[in-house]
């Protein structure tokens, strides 16, 4: 996919017990701060354990809200992204029913690729390129 389709903020889930990509795993992406923006994005990782595109439940999009980062203070966003992980490894299967990441976002932008090295019992995260 080429950087002018994907969104400001993707990521990647591996299977860390099959050292696969993690296929299907239901991830949401929240603006936490500064509060307000609204609904959450969402989206499911696809077969190569990918997502570049959210979709949003109402309001602007991603890229539209990182075009206005002059609007909010300084600049600076944080975000959340997590992910299901008792609907991927199933119930009784894994330690965390769910992981959350929260990362900034800095004024300038820019693409913000988060990898997940998901297993069931522990994780692993990184900013990736």
């Amino acid at each position: 996919m080429s950087t002018s389709q994907r969104d400001p903020i993707t990521t990647h889930v591996l299977d860390q017990t099959t050292g696969l990509p993690a296929a299907s795993v239901p991830v949401s992406l929240t603006l936490v701060s500064p509060a307000g923006a609204g609904s959450p994005f969402t989206a499911a990782t696809s077969s190569d354990g990918r997502i570049s595109k959210w979709t949003p439940q109402a309001g602007p999009s991603l890229n539209e809200i990182f075009s206005n980062l002059a609007e909010h203070a300084d600049g600076e966003m944080i975000w959340s992204l997590k992910f299901d992980t008792l609907r991927y490894w199933g119930q009784g299967k894994t330690f965390y029913p769910e992981v959350e990441i929260r990362f900034f976002v800095e004024a300038q932008g820019g693409h913000y690729h988060v990898p997940v090295l998901l297993g069931p019992w522990s994780y692993t995260t990184y900013r990736g390129s």
